[in-house]
């Protein structure tokens, strides 16, 4: 069933904001690209994927658009294209001689940026593998233009994905497709202005002094690295947290595993600055596929700060507390809204730091659960799934969790250059023994 679709999609907020960021390296050619590994227990069959792909862009154009602009200060939109460059080279099938290919596969995956000009802002592969310990499996790699979703949207595009895989060309979703795209804000000019502005005037107050980073004074960065590990163990409560689950936690321990980075290199005691993403999708409902469906909230604390996790857990919690109380985290969302009729130069204009390209300390966000309902997948069982997205030169640096099943992923992304091996490894040790897990078999 073919669906009249928009021709064009406008960029989001937290859209442009990721498009803006990249552009400040734009001479330096880095990626912005956000990878979803998804580990099979059997080998995958392409044309199943080819199949559902097809079907899906049947009823929606943006995975084969391409970004626009008519005009230096137009609107940043998603126009849409033929789907003949997407369908065929976008479903790519390898076969890897042994198991320890497989992260060079992905990194190679992780650096090959997307143009989004010219090219579709989506791509998949299938790497099979055979392990030591068990029989031939396939990691299915959704790679992705940043800018075109975020996490919680790419699991939401599998899930279509799958879910036409298993209707095998019945009319999708009971012949009438979902919204796979968020409303734009109803309320009126005025109010949104005025939001924006409370929020640009917050943002030139977030530090006294731009923040430094492990990217700080690099000017050569290297490839995009990450590294993955999956660990067992329960979210307890720990000195009066809630959980370690809980995000102001987990970024509290991050914090202070930088300060420690902090500490060798030599860096100031200047404040951390972090961005926590905050999904905006209704609760209890799988939301906006495309577009960055996100609010920000800004979390500042020194590295002196970090030594007691519980005291700076609690802080943190004041820190989101406070800001949603006051309706900073909804001023933030809709000041990103207004950068659409900015030139890209200028769009970061607000932000500390930006003329010398710092932006924040480091990353740090926990994606959430994989979803139950894609515990199989085109015929196959879920062994694991996890995000590794990109990150900038600066910060050049960031720890991501994710949970799929009993196993809590946790990744570092870092940019030759900003990081060692060493360190990376010393955070993820850290991290670990901090949230009081055990490496998963």
């Amino acid at each position: 069933m073919r669906t009249p679709r928009l021709r064009r999609l406008p960029l989001r907020g937290a859209d442009l904001v990721l498009v803006a960021m990249q552009a400040l390296w734009k001479h330096a050619g880095v990626s912005n690209n956000t990878l979803m590994v998804v580990q099979c227990d059997r080998p995958l069959d392409p044309e199943r994927i080819r199949r559902s792909l097809d079907r899906f862009l049947d009823v929606c154009p943006w995975p084969a658009a391409r970004l626009r602009r008519p005009f230096p200060w137009g609107k940043l939109h998603w126009a849409a294209r033929s789907r003949a460059a997407l369908i065929g080279p976008a479903v790519r099938h390898q076969r890897l001689r042994a198991p320890e290919a497989l992260q060079a596969e992905l990194e190679a995956e992780l650096n090959a940026a997307i143009n989004p000009r010219r090219e579709p802002p989506l791509r998949l592969a299938i790497l099979d593998y055979t392990p030591e310990t068990a029989g031939p499996q396939s990691v299915l790699v959704v790679t992705w233009f940043h800018p075109l979703m975020d996490p919680r949207g790419g699991q939401n595009l599998l899930a279509h994905l799958a879910h036409l895989d298993e209707v095998d060309g019945r009319a999708p979703w009971g012949g009438t497709p979902p919204a796979f795209v968020d409303d734009p804000d109803p309320r009126p000019l005025r109010e949104r202005g005025r939001l924006g502005r409370r929020s640009q005037r917050y943002m030139r107050t977030l530090t006294p002094v731009p923040p430094v980073s492990p990217g700080t004074g690099l000017t050569s960065p290297g490839r995009a690295r990450f590294r993955q590990a999956s660990f067992v163990g329960d979210d307890r409560g720990v000195d009066g947290v809630r959980s370690t689950r809980e995000i102001c936690w987990r970024l509290a321990l991050v914090g202070r595993t930088m300060a420690e980075l902090w500490r060798q290199r030599g860096l100031p005691d200047v404040p951390f600055l972090v961005p926590v993403s905050v999904d905006v999708r209704p609760k209890g409902e799988p939301g906006p596929t495309f577009g960055n469906v996100l609010a920000f909230h800004f979390a500042r604390f020194r590295p002196s700060e970090t030594a007691d996790v519980a005291g700076l857990t609690r802080a943190l919690r004041r820190q989101m507390t406070d800001a949603l109380r006051d309706g900073q985290i909804d001023a933030n969302a809709a000041a990103m809204e207004f950068l659409k009729y900015r030139p890209l130069s200028v769009m970061l204009r607000d932000l500390p730091g930006t003329a010398t390209r710092e932006t924040f300390s480091f990353n740090c966000a926990d994606l959430m659960d994989f979803p139950v309902a894609l515990e199989k997948l085109f015929g196959r069982r879920v062994v694991n799934a996890y995000h590794a997205p990109s990150v900038l030169p600066r910060p050049g640096i960031g720890v991501f969790f994710n949970r799929c099943g009993i196993k809590n992923n946790l990744v570092v992304s870092w940019i030759e250059g900003a990081a060692t091996e060493g360190e990376v490894t010393r955070i993820v040790e850290t991290i670990r023994e901090g949230m009081g897990w055990q490496t998963a078999r």
